[in-house]
């Protein structure tokens, strides 16, 4: 194979996805492994290797399992392959070989409700590794032409203790807290589902080499949900802190339309400068509240306190099926995924960073701090300044900071043009009780 050479004179997104689509990349296999390989080659990734002897909060690494043979013969005569495409096969299929019945064969067999001649991608058993069958995925066309009688199956895998890796590179800023960009490397066969984010997220990595940030960006590939799970079960609570945000990056080569989903929480930095830079680009795109227009690895990070948007493509026609190939990716949308999450890296950099030095509340109209806003009393005839209101609610809410956020994000959340809101977090940080980062 020539994937390692490939990788070394690499230049375009592109043809890391020409290179790595046909790749068997189940969660621990030797696709996925030959990908983490190339990814090296690329970027100087840290691997972080886990074995299977380790299992967290019920999550278990399966097996390492590739697919040697998978044939279904009927009078001596070829049926289907399972081994021409990397989702031909179940996931985590488990060998068979033997006689069925046509009614015992449809029973193990998957087809893509949507379409003919599509192929669905079957991976539930990645995830339940101690409740396994066997079984192929087929074009409803194959499964609808089945003719009565019996049928030779061959299904002949081989497997051994998993190892499940996680790809992680680094690029350092001034600071400690980190914006990490996520994506799955895993998902057999496809090239939108999860590796068009991984190239995305790379070609960002590899443009901010050399640059001098505020922030530090940590690009981290891995098996879907079971690999975010593992990287964050292995981080120390002080590791996770520092850990600001993140912005999960899927199935960004298609031609449909750029969706940026929110986190559970509330003034994400990364949500408004990259809504900054879209508006900016004049790029369409569509927002969301959390889960409402996808489910994926960004779940996991939340869960660890991890605000974690989803920058995505998604819906797509072609999503779980054999269609995700590299003809459905348009090199305009990567590139254009790529310009926006650039832009969004500007906008961090460029506003300040609120970190508050105190806890409870402060008697700000103490002459000793003088920064208390009085927008006016009805009862007394004032007038009420909608302006004075805003900066109110400013001074209201930096109590309630419960980890850094940026001038932008809450002047966005308030209201305030972002250099009104500056101005008088400035005088709060020359009191001593916050930094500007």
């Amino acid at each position: 194979m020539t994937y390692l050479a490939n990788a070394i004179k690499m230049t375009t997104m592109m043809q890391v996805l020409q290179d790595l689509t046909p790749l068997n990349r189940a969660v621990c296999s030797l696709g996925y492994d030959q990908a983490v390989d190339y990814l090296c080659e690329v970027l100087p990734f840290r691997v972080i290797a886990v074995p299977s002897t380790f299992q967290h909060n019920g999550w278990v690494i399966p097996p390492s399992w590739d697919v040697k043979e998978a044939r279904i013969v009927k009078d001596g005569r070829l049926i289907y392959d399972g081994t021409e495409h990397p989702v031909g096969v179940i996931g985590l299929s488990s060998s068979f070989s033997g006689t069925v019945s046509i009614e015992e064969l449809r029973r193990h067999l998957y087809y893509d409700h949507r379409n003919d001649d599509s192929i669905p991608f079957h991976y539930r058993q990645q995830f339940r590794s101690w409740s396994r069958d066997w079984g192929f995925c087929v074009p409803k066309r194959l499964y609808d032409r089945l003719t009565p009688g019996h049928y030779d199956v061959e299904i002949r895998t081989v497997e051994s203790p998993g190892v499940l890796k996680i790809l992680e590179y680094t690029h350092s800023g001034t600071s400690d807290f980190t914006i990490v960009l996520g994506g799955n490397l895993d998902h057999a066969g496809v090239a939108n589902d999860g590796l068009a984010g991984c190239v995305v997220g790379l070609e960002v990595m590899r443009q901010l080499i050399g640059r001098k940030t505020k922030f530090s960006y940590s690009l981290v590939l891995s098996p879907g949900i079971l690999g975010s799970e593992i990287y964050l079960a292995g981080i120390s609570e002080h590791g996770r802190k520092r850990l600001l945000e993140g912005i999960f990056l899927e199935m960004l080569g298609s031609a449909t339309p750029l969706a940026v989903q929110e986190s559970r929480q509330g003034m994400v930095n990364s949500l408004h400068a990259l809504k900054a830079s879209l508006d900016h680009l004049d790029l369409p795109y569509r927002t969301g509240p959390f889960e409402s227009i996808i489910v994926n690895d960004e779940y996991v990070w939340e869960n660890y306190g991890i605000p974690m948007l989803s920058f995505s493509r998604f819906p797509y026609p072609e999503y779980h099926s054999s269609h995700d190939s590299v003809d459905i990716i348009k090199v305009d949308s990567l590139n254009e995924s790529v310009e926006a999450l650039l832009g969004m890296i500007d906008r961090l950099e460029a506003s300040p960073v609120i970190r508050k030095k105190f806890k409870g509340n402060v008697c700000l109209s103490n002459p000793d701090y003088d920064l208390y806003v009085d927008y006016g009393q009805v009862a007394l005839g004032d007038h009420l300044s909608e302006s004075r209101r805003k900066l109110r609610s400013l001074m209201d809410l930096i109590p309630a900071l419960d980890r850094p956020v940026s001038v932008k994000a809450v002047a966005d959340h308030i209201g305030l043009p972002e250099g009104e809101a500056l101005e008088y977090l400035e005088k709060w940080a020359a009191k001593g009780l916050i930094e500007l980062l």
